[in-house]
């Protein structure tokens, strides 16, 4: 009985022993195994087991893209500006080994390592450049860190820099700057504005004076047609009534003719038409000498006219 009791209290410890010393790995994770103190393998993910008392985890490494923000570094341009940096590290492990052995505290390496490439690079840099070069600052510090921190089984896959905080009486500096730039722009956009505006009223008055003048040109034209149209009307009215009096006395000769007058009635048609003439303005007339010899006549008729009453 009391060597069994004994049987069970050994596989009870060694049951609790085995499960134990059961890890599994969960994903991008990583287990670096030391074996009496020296390094011996590193597990991935799934289901190990390591030898009691003797292998021993000696980190446990997360292969996730890391982001460390660093706080800002007092940094010192080539034109002698201070001003305060802070920049974001993007970094991954890729060697578990190597991280876990390679530097201790690597955290705090790397933060050391960037503030001192920081400054390298900010000091070959004057103020206006360090404010534009951004992308030419966040290449050169990931190529350094980069190649840096291969030793310790690390890959920096981005930097960025994060602020750039110049001291306040140069961010004043800057603003008046930029204010007295955004005058200027302000000032060239309203005299451009100005002129095309002036180029565009002198080209309506220029399109517009040429629409006049077509239109007087127009106008003219058809006045003239219409002059040139009414002159032939009156021209054509004028001859027509000619035509009309020439034919009518042409009818009235013809009447006359066939109606075959004789001496008397020609002569008394002959003292009207002189009766007409005398109304005129006219100061000499010349009578025919037919109707002088009628007058004769018909002042002898009045005489024997005379006698016969007395």
């Amino acid at each position: 009985m009391f060597n069994f009791i004994i049987t069970l209290i050994v596989i009870f410890f060694g049951v609790i022993l085995v499960a134990s010393n059961i890890r599994i790995v969960p994903q991008a994770t990583a287990f670096v195994i030391e074996r009496l103190g020296a390094y011996v393998t590193t597990w991935h993910v799934g289901l190990h087991v390591k030898i009691p008392f003797i292998d021993r985890v000696a980190g446990k490494v997360t292969l996730k893209e890391m982001v460390i923000d660093f706080p800002p570094q007092p940094v010192i341009t080539k034109d002698n500006v201070t001003m305060k940096i802070d920049t974001v590290v993007y970094y991954q492990i890729t060697d578990p080994k190597l991280f876990t052995y390679g530097v201790a505290q690597p955290i705090v390496a790397i933060e050391n390592l960037t503030a001192t490439t920081l400054r390298n690079i900010i000091g070959q840099l004057e103020l206006d450049e360090t404010l534009t070069s951004r992308d030419i600052i966040n290449t050169q510090m990931r190529s350094i860190l980069d190649e840096a921190t291969d030793p310790w089984g690390i890959k920096v896959n981005r930097v960025e820099v994060k602020n750039i905080v110049p001291p306040h009486d140069i961010q004043e500096a800057m603003e008046k700057q930029m204010r007295a730039e955004r005058e200027r722009r302000e000032s060239i956009l309203r005299a451009e504005g100005e002129k095309k505006s002036a180029i565009l009223v002198a080209e309506g008055k220029k399109q517009s004076a040429i629409l006049d003048a077509e239109a007087a040109k127009r106008s003219a034209i058809l006045k003239a047609e219409a002059d040139k149209e009414a002159a032939i009307r009156v021209a054509e009215g004028q001859a027509e009534a000619i035509l009309t009096v020439q034919e009518a006395t042409a009818k009235g000769i013809e009447m006359i003719k066939s109606a075959g007058p004789d001496q008397g009635v020609i002569s008394l048609k002959s003292l009207e038409t002189l009766a007409k003439v005398a109304d005129g303005q006219a100061t000499k007339l010349i009578i025919p000498s037919e109707i002088q010899n009628l007058a004769g006549l018909v002042g002898s008729m009045k005489e024997v006219g005379k006698t016969i009453d007395e």
